[in-house]
């Protein structure tokens, strides 16, 4: 924009003079003024590829000053955390919760008939339209509220949110960001999430999500996530029983200190180290946390599943710090095949389970470790190379086992063989064999015939 000059938004953006799109920058010389912030956009799904451009609010680079309450963020490291694990499988309806620019709403335009975007923030629902018509998506809905709030009594299949889930000091003088700060104390806001997905989710819909949780001096953070899974909020007045129980697969990849947390954040804001203004908000956040007894804080994705019939709850808590496998689409396909994996396996007996012919996931390796001198190995140890990128240790029988997995003996028959050549029991070797290729099976490192 020209100071001074025609303020219209270029034509087709829907934008007009009134938008307050403008900031002041360091140099009020320049006879230039940027409105916003845009940048193009590239990736990678298992739709193919695309590229976008995505506007957003200027930076404090480019401000010269920390950001304001209602900056509207671009797409950062969380947004394309959370946008490489949406499981791609075609849908007639998505809600993205807290869509601010708008990016997961898109990627969900990708494999969703309809979607619909809901946002707190009045501005951040004007960027993630713009946004939408920048790039030719016409499948969004942008509703205004919080929470669960705009679709009330409505289901979806798949349920996308970066909620604003930063732990924020309820302390006057601490500025409240919209893009990452519900206004509840502590994790309050991802704990009314997981609550309220039951009521939103049609019977066999998905929820994922990105959070984090608080680990108490007196209470781990996984037991915490258990009781918000157990006990569902009430659902609306219209449905006066809670949902039920959802299956969760929640994966905690990194755990901060008070200390580490509270610096993450106000520098994220862009507060500078070695100012008052820092020392005071890092104050306001220790103290805070000590307050309420937080001693640490961890991060992950939550994945939460409604039960399409009666069936045993799945209930996944883990922790996977580290590097992921080679996923270049996304992992959201190995989240769907881990899913399904458990579904089958859910409905079949050891019995059934021993007549079946598996293989090996084409990604699977195996690394062996030997004395100099030895012929029998002194470790072995399955690898993968895509999905979370896991190794798991093996033994002689399961080493054997993985081995012979090649789609033309089934599990019965290589136990059998393995427990004449071990001089082992059958029966025993079954019993102690199988919750291990259960695992492999859940894992994806073993696959189930189609």
């Amino acid at each position: 924009d020209t100071a001074g000059g025609d303020t219209g938004a270029t034509p087709g953006t829907g934008a007009t003079p009134d938008t307050p799109w403008a900031h002041d920058t360091p140099d009020a010389g320049s006879p230039l003024r940027p409105l916003l912030e845009l940048r193009p956009y590239s990736f990678v799904d298992e739709h193919g590829a695309g590229s976008w451009w995505i506007a957003s609010d200027l930076g404090e680079l480019a401000l010269g000053r920390p950001l304001g309450e209602t900056h509207v963020l671009g797409v950062g490291g969380a947004s394309l955390t959370l946008s490489g694990l949406l499981i791609p499988t075609r849908v007639q309806a998505a809600l993205d919760l807290g869509t601010g620019c708008g990016i997961q709403a898109m990627h969900a335009a990708r494999h969703a008939d309809r979607v619909v975007a809901t946002d707190i923030s009045a501005r951040a629902l004007e960027l993630a339209a713009l946004n939408a018509r920048l790039n030719g998506i016409r499948n969004i809905e942008f509703r205004l509220g919080s929470l669960f709030e705009p679709v009330a009594g409505e289901r979806f299949d798949h349920i996308i949110s970066n909620p604003p889930f930063v732990i924020t000091p309820r302390t006057p003088g601490v500025p409240s960001y919209e893009y990452r700060d519900g206004g509840m104390v502590g994790d309050a806001l991802v704990e009314a999430v997981v609550r309220g997905a039951a009521d939103h989710l049609t019977p066999g819909g998905v929820a994922q999500l990105l959070g984090n949780w608080e680990y108490r001096t007196d209470q781990d953070a996984f037991d915490r996530l258990g009781h918000w899974l157990d006990e569902p909020q009430p659902g609306p007045a219209h449905e006066p029983q809670p949902g039920p129980a959802l299956h969760a697969w929640i994966i905690e990849r990194e755990v901060q200190s008070p200390a580490l947390y509270a610096e993450t954040w106000i520098r994220d804001g862009g507060t500078r180290p070695a100012t008052a203004d820092f020392d005071r908000l890092y104050s306001a956040w220790l103290d805070d946390f000590e307050a309420r007894g937080v001693s640490r804080v961890g991060f992950g994705y939550l994945l939460l599943r409604r039960p399409a019939a009666a069936e045993a709850v799945l209930r996944r808590l883990e922790r996977l710090p580290g590097a992921l496998g080679h996923n270049p689409a996304g992992i959201g396909s190995h989240l769907a095949a881990c899913l399904a994996a458990h579904d089958r396996q859910a409905a079949t007996d050891d019995g059934l389970l021993s007549r079946m012919r598996l293989t090996v996931a084409s990604d699977v390796t195996e690394e062996r470790h030997y004395w100099p001198g030895q012929e029998d190995p002194t470790l072995m140890t399955l690898h993968q190379g895509g999905g979370f990128g896991r190794s798991v240790p093996l033994d002689t029988a399961l080493a054997a086992l993985v081995g012979a997995c090649d789609g033309d003996l089934d599990v019965g028959s290589i136990v059998s063989a393995l427990a004449q050549l071990l001089d082992a029991d059958e029966s025993d070797l079954a019993a102690e064999i199988l919750p291990s290729v259960r695992g492999l099976i859940d894992d994806g490192f073993l696959l189930l015939p189609v």
